[in-house]
């Protein structure tokens, strides 16, 4: 799992600690998990609280921009038009937007309506009309340190079966993040999750999930939402992770935009929505860290 450190050593956590009054005891319980067969996380995937501190206030500016968006976003305007509110709003904060040319992506935001899944690309051309259903989804980096967390907003009168699909798929990730908990599993959060679904009658994307964030923009562990409870990997205090269930009122298949290899879209054409909060393990549960 990691380097072999002395007792007297200074804890790898960084605390300043010797390894023997800091750490020891919970990497011992933690090789116990593993020595069971247990996926168990690395020690670059937990933070120590300078850096959840440092996130935290990241993910402030993430939360302010997407309350920004909530207050202005209406029909009749057009993505683009949201991808220059995030990227004013982030700027003025003193943060930078994580999407903004991360691997070759143009705009600060990704603008996903109706049928497409995620990574819609904001643009000029495309208004909001009534009756669609848009994720908002937005990423902060600020000082070195990354927040992530998107919503769904209606637009104007939007028929039954949409509004059904966006709250269900808020149910999921409040469901999910129940299960989140120290010395529980990724399973057990991915199958509170793909029931709730399932159980509506959507089915959860496989393709797509969410991810370790934090001192990176994506990260370990890889978080998926089909599982079984006690399987995947193991979640101990320190890890921060997205839950960001995608669910589609149709099939679960999706398909990636050819032209500009970004925007994923269902295969079948059906609607689909998604939540994404960003969550910390924390000692006695958990605690929402970007929503």
């Amino acid at each position: 799992m990691s380097i072999k450190i002395g007792r007297n050593d200074p804890c790898w956590c960084g605390s300043g600690k010797k390894y023997k009054v800091c750490h020891e005891a919970f990497d011992a319980k933690i090789k116990k998990y593993a020595f069971m067969g247990h996926q168990v996380p690395s020690h670059k995937m937990i933070k120590n609280p300078e850096q959840i501190q440092k996130i935290r206030e990241s993910a402030k500016i993430n939360v302010a921009v997407l309350d920004y968006v909530a207050e202005h976003i209406c029909v009749g305007m057009s993505t683009e038009e949201i991808d220059r509110m995030v990227y004013e709003k982030t700027t003025e904060m003193g943060g930078i937007p994580a999407p903004l040319n991360y691997e070759g992506y143009p705009k600060s935001v990704c603008t996903s309506i109706n049928e497409e899944v995620c990574h819609g690309i904001p643009s000029p051309d495309i208004l909001l009309k009534e009756g669609d259903i848009v994720n908002v989804d937005c990423s902060t980096i600020l000082d070195g340190y990354f927040s992530d967390s998107s919503r769904m907003f209606l637009m104007g009168t939007v028929d039954e079966e949409k509004k059904r699909l966006v709250r269900v798929t808020k149910e999921c990730v409040e469901l999910g993040l129940e299960q989140v908990k120290p010395w529980s599993f990724l399973g057990d959060m991915a199958y509170a999750v793909n029931k709730h679904a399932t159980e509506n009658g959507y089915q959860v994307v496989r393709e797509i999930g969410g991810h370790g964030c934090g001192l990176e923009f994506h990260e370990d562990p890889w978080v998926g939402y089909i599982g079984k409870p006690k399987t995947q990997m193991l979640l101990v205090p320190g890890m921060i992770f997205t839950i960001e269930p995608m669910i589609n009122m149709g099939t679960w298949r999706i398909q990636t935009d050819a032209q500009n290899g970004w925007t994923v879209r269902t295969a079948d054409g059906k609607p689909s929505a998604q939540w994404e909060i960003q969550v910390l393990v924390t000692e006695d549960g958990h605690e929402v860290i970007s929503w």
